[in-house]
């Protein structure tokens, strides 16, 4: 398990901790189109669809892409965490989707009957699992036949410079997400389960000018989240190393993918 997933029920009680790592792709990201309306708009969902998004989070992908979507899709908003349920269920509820649910639930052992939706996403979320395979397996289980899956996560290179900076707290020179389900684990393991996977990658880099930013998303997460003083203070030394190279900007390149996948319909 990476060090951005141990210890999820403190990192995700709420959305205060998710918000500081949020914030720099929110601030900095320079993209022809932003990551939420991207990944909506090749999302194949239809009026009357029912739809689960597990690992809801906040339900912030909801709430930029709402004016997307049919009135009337049905939507089940799913996390481990009740806290991030009741916050997604509160900033969805007033969308104009035709109902919006909330659940508690394991991605491990989905609370659903086979077959019930039409789409499953999972945004950002199988790497949190201690077995991801059996998580993508639960979601073929609750998909209908012809219903399809997005998935998306990070690359092995994304956001490299950054995490480079982490060194100072011993951690790999790389997003901790990616190394524990990364572009090629994604595809091998819906391979496993369906015929067919598709991948597409969000072109887009980072232009960061407050470091203080990166501070912050860095320090949002163990092992920084716990580091000593004398650590924090060598952190902030590598930061200002960074910036002052890059005549005060730190430019970072982004790998953040989506693979969709459909579940055949039996002869």
């Amino acid at each position: 398990m990476s060090s951005i997933t141990s210890d999820m029920a403190q990192q995700y009680s709420d959305s205060q901790k998710l918000a500081a790592r949020a914030r720099i792709n929110s601030k900095y990201t320079i993209a022809e189109v932003g990551w939420f309306p991207w990944v909506a708009n090749q999302l194949p969902i239809r009026s009357g669809d029912r739809v689960l998004d597990i690992g809801c989070g906040p339900g912030w992908f909801w709430a930029v892409t709402a004016g997307i979507w049919p009135e009337d899709l049905n939507l089940t908003l799913a996390d481990f965490s009740p806290g991030m349920v009741q916050e997604a269920l509160d900033r969805c509820r007033a969308l104009p989707f035709g109902s919006v649910q909330g659940q508690e639930a394991d991605a491990s052992a989905l609370p659903f009957e086979d077959g019930f939706f039409d789409a499953v996403i999972a945004m950002h979320m199988l790497y949190h699992l201690p077995d991801p395979a059996k998580g993508i397996s639960e979601m073929y289980r609750v998909l209908k036949p012809g219903g399809f899956l997005a998935v998306t996560t990070n690359g092995a290179g994304n956001m490299r410079k950054m995490y480079e900076l982490t060194a100072v707290f011993g951690s790999p020179p790389s997003d901790p997400a990616a190394l524990a389900f990364d572009f090629d684990t994604a595809e091998r393991l819906m391979r496993s389960q369906f015929s067919d996977v598709t991948m597409a990658q969000h072109p887009a880099r980072l232009r960061i000018t407050e470091p203080e930013d990166v501070f912050l998303a860095l320090t949002s997460y163990p092992p920084g989240d716990g580091a000593s003083e004398p650590q924090l203070a060598e952190f902030r030394n590598a930061i200002a190393r960074a910036f002052k190279q890059g005549n005060g900007i730190l430019e970072v390149e982004k790998e953040a993918g989506l693979f969709l996948s459909r579940k055949s319909v039996s002869p």
